[in-house]
């Protein structure tokens, strides 16, 4: 059983590592150079365990972190502050048992429950399984970026797509902006 938790600082090298496993054997990340611990402190302290910006962190029963999955800012302008980006990573060997769907639905869900109104992903293509993922979790597809970024000797579109997460009615955008 997988569980889904807030990270903790403690996580942080394990988090590294399985960021730098896809910066070098991916192109799932357009970084292109590995990260160190001490580096990507900086990046886990813009995550809280509550509020819009999240890192959550899926772990085997063992402790094992298996993947973990974030939501950031979308845009630094206010207008956007009720929109997100998200993303999920997965440890090497930890896909295809339902580790992925447990960690960004417990993503969705927290974000649903903080009242913001859509997510966004951005998906380097190709990618079946991280396409199947976001459709299975109520994404929809809203276009690709032909040739967005130049990884492992080849041009990698860039698939963006987008899910609703809580309508307002009352406001003609949807989701009330955070004030």
């Amino acid at each position: 059983m997988t569980v889904v938790r807030p990270a903790r600082d403690a996580d942080l090298p394990a988090l590294t590592a399985v960021y730098n496993a896809h910066v070098v054997g991916s192109h799932a990340t357009f970084d292109t150079l590995p990260w160190s611990v001490a580096q990507r402190r900086a990046w886990a302290a813009q995550y809280a365990p509550t509020g819009p910006h999240r890192l959550l962190v899926a772990a085997s029963p063992t402790g094992r972190v298996l993947g973990y999955a974030t939501s950031s800012r979308y845009r630094a302008k206010p207008a956007y502050d009720a929109s997100v980006e998200t993303s999920v990573y997965l440890a090497p060997g930890a896909g295809g048992r339902g580790t992925g769907t447990a960690l960004y639905g417990a993503l969705l869900d927290a974000l649903v429950a903080e009242g913001l109104h859509r997510a966004y992903a951005a998906v380097a293509l190709p990618n079946d399984a991280s396409l199947a993922l976001h459709r299975r979790l109520g994404f929809s597809s809203v276009g690709t970026f032909s040739q967005a970024g130049w990884k492992l000797h080849r041009w990698v579109d860039v698939h963006w797509l987008e899910r609703e997460l809580a309508p307002d009615p009352d406001h003609p955008g949807g989701a009330r902006p955070r004030a």
